[in-house]
């Protein structure tokens, strides 16, 4: 694959997401506490039937055989009630309290009438106030596969079970590389040197996709030296290496001859999409003889956004245990022209129904000023234009849509 035949946009997304599924670690267990945003890595069963006995949905009484019945005993959440012994009886029961054995029926404070005599009158109504063993899920059901994202409703369904602790898919471990001497770290631009923004930028979206981010190292020269001592480095401690700029042939652009001298493959190697050419996935092997993978970015700010949309994130999913899911469909809020045999991704904003995308303005390569007032890429397909109403895909910025870390 060489640079001279670009892949398809889509194609390339399943390739990098194939590559990292392939490649995902083991699982490891760590505590409820700390499973938010993390991937289930097995399925979520149930320990025990839901609810585990009968239990009281409402505050009155348990009662056993037709009324009058006289109070017995009380019965509150925790307790183990003694079943009910004769018909006529019955027990005051709190709302989440098991439901003593024998009981016919319980009966809602507000529908009871307690007489002079101590003895407790009422009528059950239509719909059982009580939960039944089972309910919910029974023993060995499964309730969640693997591969779910871990948020806290998940995580409260897993404590419900008796859960302490979940299997779940490790953190993929990235780093970020920025190559180029003529990039300042700060202050404003000028002189013939540019502000770096992708080093305080990209890391951000590496954990919005989840992964964790180990380390961030540049300008790092333009010298093969350095870009290899950089790389190796790197290495050492990340699953994924993001390098910006350096994907091109240029006197100064060292990576594709960094890859070569590390015995690294191409997994994509340009890809056919506008913005962001060009961009890489490579295969590298580890110091520790297990593959790790490089992801180059282009220099320019809104390229190297869409590399990470298109590559890393399927990668990162991959990595994680995770489904690649489908991209939504929006209306066009406006024409957006093709870019022939290339899919354009445009910058677009989200109305507040979330069904409607408009694009942006400022959407150059180097432009970021469009990039922070997107939600999104309007997917334009190879040889073909959306005019204003046409249905096309959305890719959505990790924050929107309710996209989880």
């Amino acid at each position: 694959m060489t640079e001279s035949t670009p892949v398809d946009w889509e194609l390339a997304r399943t390739l990098a997401y194939e590559a990292g599924r392939a490649a995902a670690g083991g699982a490891e267990e760590i505590p409820l506490a700390l499973a938010d945003g993390r991937t289930l890595a097995e399925p979520l069963r149930a320990l025990t039937d839901l609810p585990a006995f009968p239990t009281s949905s409402i505050d009155g009484w348990a009662v056993r055989g037709a009324a009058p019945w006289r109070p017995v005993g009380q019965v509150l959440a925790g307790g183990t009630p003694a079943p009910l012994g004769e018909d006529g009886t019955c027990v005051e029961i709190a709302t989440g309290a098991m439901v003593p054995g024998n009981a016919t029926a319980l009966i809602r404070i507000e529908d009871s009438v307690t007489g002079a005599d101590g003895r407790v009158t009422g009528e059950p109504r239509t719909i059982p106030d009580w939960r039944l063993p089972g309910e919910e899920a029974h023993l060995g059901e499964e309730l969640l596969p693997a591969g779910t994202a871990v948020d806290p409703a998940v995580i409260g369904v897993a404590a419900t079970c008796g859960y302490e602790t979940l299997q779940v898919h490790a953190t993929p471990r990235a780093a970020l590389l920025v190559f180029g001497d003529e990039l300042l770290t700060s202050g404003p631009p000028g002189a013939g040197r540019v502000r770096d923004s992708l080093g305080p930028q990209v890391p951000g979206w590496l954990r919005r996709y989840g992964a964790s981010v180990e380390s961030v190292t540049g300008p790092v020269k333009d010298t093969l030296t350095a870009h290899l001592d950089a790389i190796r480095s790197a290495l050492d401690t990340a699953d994924l290496v993001c390098t910006t700029g350096g994907t091109m042939h240029g006197p100064v652009d060292h990576l594709h001859p960094a890859l070569a001298e590390l015995g690294a493959t191409y997994i994509v190697n340009t890809v056919a999409v506008r913005p962001g050419f060009p961009m890489l996935l490579a295969r590298v092997p580890g110091p520790d003889g297990r593959d790790r993978f490089l992801a180059g970015l282009p220099g320019n700010p809104q390229s190297a956004v869409i590399a990470l949309v298109t590559l890393v994130a399927p990668l990162l999913a991959g990595l994680r245990g995770r489904a690649l899911p489908p991209l939504p469909s929006v209306a066009a809020g406006a024409d957006v022209a093709g870019r022939g045999a290339f899919t354009h991704l445009a910058l677009a904003a989200l109305d507040a129904s979330g069904r409607t995308a408009t694009p942006v303005g400022h959407v150059g390569s180097a432009m970021l000023r469009g990039l922070a007032n997107a939600h999104g890429f309007a997917v334009v397909r190879p040889g073909t234009r959306a005019t204003a109403g046409d249905v096309v895909p959305f890719l959505p910025l990790p924050l929107m849509l309710g996209e989880r870390p």
